[in-house]
């Protein structure tokens, strides 16, 4: 057998990635939307007729909760960007390539962190 190394991955195994990807997508979806539920929600724990003392500490742990939630809402749309990346990748046949030593990333990695463009060789040398 000729030591041919792929250089690409073929149109079905793209679309066994495309399918993980739209299924992670969707899930990721659905995550964004509690989130900004939550964000959009008014405190609804009833602490209007606590004392005033109550309601500062209540008031900074809402606040600390709202700007943790915000932040978990902005990591999900970053990783929903990364995944119709990778969607993008897919279309255009350079899905799986790592974008800094031209090989292919490992299928197992790629079913782990779909989005990713970098293989452990590549992501290792960035440490």
């Amino acid at each position: 057998m000729a030591n041919t190394e792929k250089t690409r991955y073929s149109d079905s195994e793209l679309q066994e990635f495309k399918s993980i990807i739209l299924e992670k997508l969707r899930i990721a979806k659905e995550e964004l939307l509690a989130l900004t539920r939550t964000l959009s929600n008014s405190n609804a724990n009833g602490t209007d007729d606590t004392a005033g003392t109550y309601k500062t500490l209540e008031d900074g742990s809402a606040t600390l909760e709202k700007e943790q939630v915000n932040q978990l809402a902005a990591r999900q749309k970053k990783f929903i960007d990364n995944l119709e990346a990778a969607l993008v990748r897919i279309e255009n046949k350079t899905y799986g390539i790592c974008r800094e030593t031209g090989k292919l990333i490992q299928k197992e990695r790629l079913k782990a962190v779909p989005h990713t463009t970098l293989s452990i060789e590549a992501k290792n040398k960035q440490y």
